[in-house]
């Protein structure tokens, strides 16, 4: 028996005044709201109602009955309410990020992300060096394959080109390599890990072989935006992520390089910048957290292979 349902029904009754009120109310027939009074009223054993041609009335324990009642409807639907908004991921999250893919990638795609889940309220971390998620209660960090740690379970997110590019002036001075194996005859604007100190290798991949360039330091920074100012200025060859390099190629600030090789074949190719999602461990991975992983795989381009 659906007790809730012919409690609703009662209550309208009682709020419409008469039974074909209440039917007209609930889309249904003034038979089918008199049967379900019946049915509440014999499984209650008291009259509710007394009905004459004329008027509808509440009899006493009717009227006991529907102050205790005439509440239930509304509390239900706000229990289901309050229901789904737990569903919805909500909280605190902090999100640490290296510091060029946060201000060039990330930050843009927040406040969409802020738009579909209201109930997350993001703290961005963005840096380079060393972070530890539980001492400095991090959520989940985006970090490239360098950055990796045992310690992490780290998920491939996403992957991005690297470009090799000059300024005009440094090409038209110092000449235009041809091949990766040119680049130790140029200044090469090397990247520093804040971590430990390495230069970011500069890798290649060739007839599915992986290799490693060998290069000259021209300039050594550890903020990539800086190493791209070096470049437009005439400072040297940098090897720049696509989305702080293409703004700069579209304005004719930087050229791109390798291209075609000398015979007009393919070159080496370099290889991407993956991105991987961070936890400290799998159980770190609530809702929060798989909404803000799964949102940014799909705002993100796909990950080749």
């Amino acid at each position: 028996m659906d007790i809730l349902g012919l409690i609703s029904t009662y209550i309208r009754v009682v709020e419409a005044g008469s039974i074909a009120g209440a039917a007209r109310a609930q889309g249904l027939s003034a038979a089918a709201v008199s049967q379900s009074l019946a049915r509440l009223e014999s499984h209650l054993g008291v009259r509710l109602l007394s009905r004459t041609t004329r008027r509808l009335a509440m009899t006493e324990s009717g009227a006991r009955y529907f102050e205790k009642v005439r509440h239930i409807p509304r509390d239900v639907e706000t229990a289901a309410h309050l229901a789904t908004l737990a569903s919805e991921p909500q909280g605190p999250l902090r999100v640490a990020t290296t510091a060029a893919f946060g201000r060039h990638l990330l930050a843009p795609l927040l406040p969409a992300f802020k738009r579909r889940y209201p109930g997350i309220d993001i703290e961005l971390i963005g840096s380079d060096r060393r972070l530890d998620h539980r001492l400095e209660q991090i959520d989940v960090s985006l970090r490239i394959k360098a950055q990796l740690s045992d310690s992490l379970v780290a998920r491939r997110i996403a992957s991005r080109a690297f470009l090799f590019c000059a300024a005009p002036a440094y090409l038209a001075h110092a000449g235009t390599p041809s091949s990766p194996e040119d680049l130790q005859h140029h200044a090469c604007l090397l990247f520093r890990y804040p971590t430990d100190g390495r230069y970011l290798p500069w890798r290649f991949i060739r007839d599915g072989n992986a290799f490693e360039a060998a290069t000259k330091p021209g300039f050594v920074c550890d903020d990539i935006d800086m190493l791209a100012q070096i470049a437009v200025n005439g400072g040297g060859i940098a090897r720049l992520a696509d989305f702080v390099a293409l703004p700069l190629i579209e304005r004719g600030q930087l050229v791109p390089l390798f291209g075609t090789d000398s015979q007009g074949a393919a070159p080496a190719q370099s290889e991407p910048m993956d991105i991987y999602a961070c936890v400290a461990e799998r159980s770190a991975l609530s809702g929060k957290v798989r909404a803000f992983i799964d949102f940014l795989e799909q705002a993100l381009p796909p990950k080749p292979g």
